[in-house]
């Protein structure tokens, strides 16, 4: 009986131990990750001459994968053939480890949108490449896809867009970041679950209007699979507590993700915007704490004046998280 009770301390001793050791490296990875820089007090405008073609450009590649019609995606009928377009930094290097950032699109648009095609690049592009080679911004792996599902004109029906937002999650976490992360250098060991879930803290997830609405439902869903959120001028929902739920539901604390937010004050979307902000904010646990670096906090937002609902306030936005990210 005595050597049944030793032997029942030992493994108690021994449960504890493990406890203490997967919560200390789980708080190593976060330290480790964490993202040293602080934002400014106000949106950074993009250099003119970023616009203009880089003398280290990097590469716009067409990835196509296969997914599947989004209203019966469980039951798998549907195979549907899509691409993103992928950027890579400058001088990418398949034995280097990329983070990576999904970039989504608003209404009215399509993979194309923000970062153009192989052929015909955007001046988004340029200013990536710029920021880059001016230190400005780390090399990543920037990933646009499209929500859009079995037609180039879902994202212009507004009610079809609301739905197709939040089914999104199934492609992205089953089709899309294995078809990317399988395909090009990331921290993904692996592109199973438990590769996906375990670099997390490699990954953004970031859009503007109806891709900012987008980005709160990879919140919402995919917590486990991203630590960085990027929403602009879009939002979800007026309520503070149902945001918070999100994180609790998941088992996160406040130090495991990060949302920079940003719009603009003569936008359209901006009250709302704004108000899903405060309501995050007001919540009593302090689930989201407001800060301009990740050590003190998980939320920030600017604003920018006289900022109105377009694509030319959007890349400003993103230009501004991007040059945080990783730092």
């Amino acid at each position: 009986m005595k050597k049944y009770k030793i032997l029942l301390k030992i493994i108690i001793v021994c449960l504890l131990f493990v406890g203490c050791q997967t919560k200390s490296n789980k708080n190593e990875r976060n330290d480790k990750i964490m993202t040293q820089a602080k934002f400014p007090n106000k949106l950074t405008q993009i250099p003119q001459d970023y616009y203009n073609q880089s003398t280290q450009p990097g590469s716009l590649v067409e990835l196509k994968y296969d997914t599947y019609e989004a209203m019966s995606y469980k039951s798998h009928q549907q195979i549907l053939h899509k691409r993103a377009i992928v950027y890579l930094p400058y001088g990418y290097n398949q034995e280097k480890n990329y983070n990576v950032v999904y970039l989504m699109h608003g209404g009215w648009s399509n993979e194309t949108t923000y970062l153009g095609t192989p052929k015909s690049p955007s001046e988004f592009k340029n200013v990536l490449d710029n920021a880059i080679l001016n230190k400005q911004m780390q090399p990543m792996i920037v990933v646009c896809p499209t929500y859009n599902n079995t037609s180039q004109e879902d994202s212009s029906d507004y009610s079809l867009a609301i739905q197709l937002t939040n089914l999104y999650h199934q492609e992205l976490i089953n089709d899309l970041i294995p078809a990317v992360e399988s395909t090009y250098s990331t921290y993904a060991k692996s592109t199973d679950e438990e590769g996906i879930k375990s670099s997390r803290n490699h990954r953004a997830f970031a859009g503007f209007s109806m891709g900012s609405v987008a980005t709160w439902r990879t919140f919402q869903y995919c917590l486990d699979d991203f630590r960085y959120f990027l929403p602009s001028s879009g939002n979800l929902t007026s309520n503070g507590e149902a945001m918070a739920k999100i994180v609790k539901d998941q088992v996160y604390s406040w130090s495991d993700f990060f949302i920079f937010a940003a719009s603009g004050t003569d936008d359209f979307a901006y009250s709302a915007f704004k108000q899903q902000i405060e309501a995050m904010l007001n919540i009593k646990d302090h689930t989201f704490r407001y800060a301009n670096n990740e050590q003190e906090g998980n939320l920030y937002y600017l604003w920018q004046k006289g900022g109105i609902h377009n694509g030319e306030y959007a890349i400003e936005y993103f230009y501004n998280g991007f040059c945080w990210l990783w730092q």
